[in-house]
């Protein structure tokens, strides 16, 4: 994990991917915070699922296919620890990461109490947080996986940024589905369970969701490593 962390933010990548999702989360807040004149951040969350299906595979793609195409994987799973253990070392520092991403947006929170007209509401801002962190948590480990089956950093992206987005999107289509599966297209729906947070209800289902989301693709990781290290 400190290894990552060192080689990410020792590199211009963390600060150009701090930029981009900055400007883009800035101007999604701003666009329309004057325009309201209401200290909230409901429309920098709403929002919020579609930039971390793009960033976070974009932070996550080089996590491992970086190793495989250097060469350096090799020595990495001879070394004397497990394969949880490198997947969790690796997972741990692209975590972190994507919350250092959110750390620059709690001046968002200022600008609600310094320039709405208005008092500010800090439970659905606190929830928002929450359902950030606990997404962030999902999504890197979906990165993680994507970075884990090909050596290919822009197919790492590609195919976490197809898994990220359609967890994302998919309740958007759900108006074309059978009536049947409306309801599982919102049970699996990682937007769903996120504004349902973001509004201040914090519901077991919807962490049990996320942790659920993370073990699996942080288990399907380790499984894909360990087939690796046996060939």
């Amino acid at each position: 994990m400190k290894r990552e962390l060192c080689s990410y933010f020792t590199s211009p990548v963390a600060y150009i991917v701090g930029a981009l999702f900055l400007l883009f989360s800035g101007f999604l807040f701003f666009s329309t915070f004057f325009l309201v004149n209401r200290p909230e951040l409901r429309n920098f969350f709403e929002l919020l699922p579609i930039l971390f299906s793009f960033f976070i595979p974009a932070m996550t793609m080089r996590i491992f296919s970086e190793e495989k195409k250097s060469g350096t994987m090799e020595t990495l799973v001879t070394l004397p620890v497990t394969n949880f253990d490198i997947v969790a070392g690796k997972y741990l520092a692209t975590f972190v990461s994507s919350i250092a991403l959110l750390i620059p947006t709690f001046f968002y929170v200022a600008a609600c109490a310094i320039f709405a007209s208005s008092r500010i509401d800090f439970g659905p801002i606190v929830g928002g947080y929450l359902g950030a962190v606990l997404l962030a948590s999902a999504f890197c480990a979906i990165g993680i996986f994507a970075s884990s089956v090909t050596k290919n950093q822009i197919i790492a992206f590609f195919l976490a940024f197809a898994i990220c987005i359609f967890l994302t999107m998919i309740t958007v289509f759900s108006v074309l589905l059978p009536g049947i599966l409306v309801g599982l297209a919102s049970f699996i729906s990682s937007t769903s369970h996120f504004m349902s947070i973001s509004r201040g209800i914090i519901d077991s289902r919807d962490i049990l969701y996320f942790v659920s989301l993370t073990a699996v693709f942080v288990s399907l990781t380790v499984c894909v490593i360990s087939n690796q290290r046996k060939g």
